[in-house]
């Protein structure tokens, strides 16, 4: 009874590990945009709708990989090119067209019209500046995912064997 009690709770444990463990898949295709702003102008930039394809997506956080990378991409162009530094750049994204258009009409009418001519809103032409593909490298999270495996496994043959063990001492007391 203790065997199979040991047996099941191991079992829910490797299920609720697995369940909860972010499923990170590369899919055909992600459309974004970037905006860049500075504390010190009020210089800011958009990029165009751009769709950048073969990226790195959590499915559990409907989150894009690697989007620290594609903002910086954006930071190094505005550096190279235009010479503007300590900039603070991100990315939006969505794997559907339409939603990112919503996005970026939202807030590019939040820069111009209902700022009233605050801000100097500049837009990168995709000549100019276009996303490229992030190489992500998860080989040593899934290294660590097999070890994290491998000990659960040992945990469970440990397990069993005590429990083996037991029961053939139960099983020899009950012949003396």
């Amino acid at each position: 009874m203790k065997k199979l009690h040991a047996i099941i709770v191991c079992l829910l444990l490797t299920a609720f590990a697995a369940s909860t463990m972010a499923k990170k898949k590369q899919i055909p295709q992600m459309y974004m945009f970037g905006f860049s702003a500075s504390f010190k102008d009020s210089l800011v930039f958009f990029t165009n709708v751009q769709e950048v394809k073969n990226v790195w997506y959590d499915t559990k956080d409907k989150f894009l990989l690697g989007r620290e990378n594609y903002s910086s991409q954006l930071n190094n162009h505005l550096a190279s090119e235009q010479a503007l530094v300590n900039r603070t750049s991100i990315v939006i994204f969505d794997r559907k067209k339409k939603k990112v258009e919503k996005k970026f009409a939202k807030m590019k009418q939040q820069y111009t019209t209902k700022a009233k001519g605050k801000f100097d809103v500049r837009y990168l032409k995709d000549e100019d500046f276009r996303f490229q593909k992030v190489e992500l490298n998860f080989d040593d999270e899934q290294a660590k995912v097999k070890k994290e495996k491998k000990k659960e496994k040992k945990k469970e043959n440990k397990l069993e064997s005590k429990t083996k063990k037991e029961k053939t001492k139960r099983q020899e007391k009950g012949q003396k």
